[in-house]
C-alpha cells in the first residue's frame, strides 16, 4: 500500500502551475466546475510521480477521503490526517 501526504491545501486561483493538469483530471471524471476560491487538497503518493487532488467541498470527513483513497490502494499519513481534519 502507498502512503499519501499532504503537500498542501490551496485555493484554486492560487494553486501551484504544476499540480493543474492533477486538478483538471480530476474535476473532469467528477464533472465538477472549479470555481476560483475552492480549497482543493494535493496529495502527494509516495512510491509514484502521481498526486491526488480532493476538493475538500466534497467531503463530509476525514473517512470518506480514507475510502477514496484505499480504492487507489494508498493510506493517509497520520500527519495529513488531522491538517485534513482541520480543513473539513
Amino acid at each position: 500500500m502507498f502512503v499519501a501526504s499532504l503537500v498542501g491545501v490551496f485555493k484554486y486561483n492560487e494553486l501551484p502551475e504544476k499540480y493543474g493538469p492533477f486538478v483538471q483530471y480530476k474535476a473532469s471524471i467528477e464533472k465538477k466546475n472549479i470555481k476560483e476560491d475552492d480549497n482543493i487538497a494535493i496529495l502527494n503518493i509516495s512510491g509514484t510521480e502521481s498526486h491526488h487532488v480532493i476538493f475538500l467541498d466534497s467531503y463530509k470527513d476525514v473517512k470518506e477521503i480514507e475510502e477514496e483513497l484505499k480504492k487507489a490502494e494508498a493510506k493517509l499519513n497520520y500527519n495529513s490526517k488531522k491538517i485534513l481534519e482541520g480543513h473539513l
